[in-house]
């Protein structure tokens, strides 16, 4: 917290009225109508950090992370307000089952498997690869997989 004391030490104090958290739900519930959930929230963020709301603050208004508050503040300084409202997809950690999945496929038509456990343990067994019966649940659902 002493970054941010030190950051706003010469930003007046601004008093946020106590039904702000109520009216920025609706806002971002309004946003949500022409926006995705997680640019919704960033703009409003991105307001509040605009007019000197302390992150600690914008964090319990907006539900952002503070993580993600404190990197949205310093882009602000170095990226146009248009480039901080791009989502970026496929950041996230790769499937177990990415590259398999035909075989998988393939050999669930070939044979008679009936649980999710059944599968997982067909996957561990001829692929190498523990997965849980949810996975198995995701992967079916994913390739609309009917057998």
């Amino acid at each position: 917290m002493k970054r941010e004391t030190r950051e706003t030490a010469h930003v007046m104090e601004m008093k946020v009225p106590e039904n702000a958290a109520d009216t920025l739900k609706q806002v971002i519930g309004f946003l949500k109508l022409f926006l995705s959930e997680t640019l919704a929230k960033r703009l409003v963020a991105l307001i509040l950090l605009a007019i000197g709301i302390p992150v600690a603050k914008a964090v319990e208004l907006t539900g952002v992370s503070e993580r993600s508050l404190w990197t949205l503040k310093k882009n602000m300084r170095e990226t146009p307000v248009a480039e901080l409202m791009v989502t970026k997809s496929g950041n996230g950690r790769k499937g177990k089952t990415t590259g398999i999945e035909e075989q998988i496929l393939a050999e669930l038509e070939s044979n008679n498997y009936h649980t999710r456990q059944e599968i997982a343990d067909m996957v561990e067994e001829k692929f190498h690869v523990r997965i849980s019966r949810s996975s198995v649940g995701r992967l079916l659902k994913k390739t609309a997989f009917v057998g």
